[in-house]
């Protein structure tokens, strides 16, 4: 008889943040789960909230995802699309960010019956990956962002991220202004907005920004309004980034039939875990648009270094943050310095891990 589930449980816990992301974001939450079957074997698994939620993902995970889960197959996608069916008419959101909880988990489990560590399990295809160092610093002052901005370049960083999207397009031209001087020439900048213009005012930033050899400019627009997405990658010459904000495979689906952005951005728990995330990355692969995925770094490393190569440059990895089983091996000296790798130079391209 094949095994089956027999128990999740979960537990949430405060992580307070040692630099916040502002004022009022001063920690996050990290909902820890535990996945036994009927063998005797348990995977650890896990979701994220940053302000909200975290006591409604764990709800959901104790109430709606165990009872389905248990008595189910342990197969990571067998289990999901149980999960799913069954809960579905909830959404995404809360259920997908529950669903992650069990999913994570079942890959655990099976990487440790298998010796290996998630990006093996996957299939390796890569030993490391470039990385950029990013922040939330739009509530920095200018002087306190070149002194961050600085301190990375210090470390060795080649490839860089800042958040734009103040009241005043004058200031974030200052601001972007300022980093690229710091930076100098040919080394790779990025900008997130984080949903905060409308297509008129973004259609303005963007070219503006274009100025200063933006990468990729991120969540510009609101993140369901595919259309103006359509519309702005339409006006501009900078490529386009998104999908940290949605939650289901059929979203994504919809973003690239649409032609909306050049580079996709799942979260691997807003999606529902690496079951999901693997369906969307495989949809990406068909439409030739790069995947860098958000946040959780533990995790989406194990993704860049595991998942198939794509076939056009693909672009920096976010520098890694830590979990305290990390599921694939990671070199946290080697992420942290931020020191290029023989990918980091124009080499085979790939999935990408990134923050917020």
């Amino acid at each position: 008889m094949s095994p089956h589930i027999t128990g999740v449980t979960s537990n949430v816990y405060r992580l307070p943040m040692p630099r916040p992301w502002g004022p009022t974001v001063t920690c996050q939450y990290l909902i820890a789960s535990t996945v036994e079957t009927s063998d005797g074997r348990s995977g650890q698994g896990f979701s994220w909230a940053v302000q909200a939620g975290a006591q409604a993902i764990r709800a959901m995970v104790e109430a709606d995802c165990r009872p389905v889960a248990v008595g189910g197959p342990v197969a990571p996608a067998a289990a999901w699309d149980r999960l799913w069916w069954h809960l579905r008419e909830a959404g995404g959101g809360v259920t997908t960010l529950a669903m992650a909880a069990v999913d994570i988990g079942l890959w655990d489990l099976r990487a440790r019956a298998a010796g290996v560590s998630l990006a093996d399990l996957l299939g390796r295809q890569r030993e490391t990956v470039p990385v950029y160092a990013s922040g939330v610093n739009r509530h920095l002052t200018l002087d306190e962002l070149t002194e961050q901005v600085s301190r990375w370049v210090s470390a060795g960083h080649t490839r860089f991220k800042i958040k734009v999207g103040l009241p005043s397009l004058e200031e974030d031209l200052e601001r972007v202004r300022a980093v690229r001087q710091i930076i100098g020439p040919g080394r790779r900048l990025m900008v997130d907005a984080n949903q905060l213009w409308d297509l008129p005012t973004a259609r303005r930033a963007a070219r503006a920004l274009s100025a200063f050899d933006i990468f990729w400019l991120e969540e510009p627009l609101p993140a369901e309004n595919v259309e103006a997405y359509v519309r702005l990658r339409a006006a501009i010459d900078i490529p386009l980034a998104a999908g940290e904000s949605l939650y289901t495979e059929a979203r994504f689906k919809d973003l690239l039939l649409a032609g909306a952005v050049d580079y996709l951005q799942p979260n691997v728990c807003r999606v529902g875990g690496i079951t999901p995330f693997l369906r969307i990355a495989r949809l990406a692969r068909l439409f030739d648009i790069p995947v860098m995925p958000h946040l959780l770094p533990d995790i989406s490393g194990g993704h860049r270094r595991g998942v198939v190569r794509r076939a056009r440059r693909a672009g920096p990895a976010q520098r890694g943050g830590r979990h305290r089983r990390p599921p694939a091996r990671a070199d946290p000296a080697r992420a942290r310095a931020g020191l290029r790798d023989r990918h980091a130079g124009g080499g085979p391209p790939g999935l990408t891990a990134r923050s917020r």
